[in-house]
């Protein structure tokens, strides 16, 4: 189910900043309360994949959780990536 949800000011920069500190998602954050709250979940289930991957010690939690990354190509001018993929020499 889709569904509008509007925040205050402070909901709103307190949960992307969680989003960022812990690089998940902002909508996955959301459930997870949902779930939690509504007491939907009595045990571990409502541990995300990746969760019960970092606790099974499957991966290692991420060096830095969010960070921002800027573009290393510039196009020229005039150009769009659909020019690239529309070449002569592919086929």
């Amino acid at each position: 189910m889709a569904m509008n949800l509007r925040l205050s000011p402070e909901t709103a920069s307190a949960l992307q900043a969680e989003a960022e500190r812990t690089g998940r998602s902002q909508q996955e954050i959301v459930r997870e309360a949902l779930t939690r709250h509504l007491h939907l979940v009595e045990d571990d289930s409502s541990a995300s994949d990746r969760e019960r991957a970092r606790a099974a010690q499957v991966v290692r939690p991420a060096r830095v959780a969010y960070r921002k990354v800027a573009p290393r190509l510039r196009l020229p001018k005039g150009t769009d990536s659909l020019d690239l993929l529309d070449r002569d020499d592919r086929f």
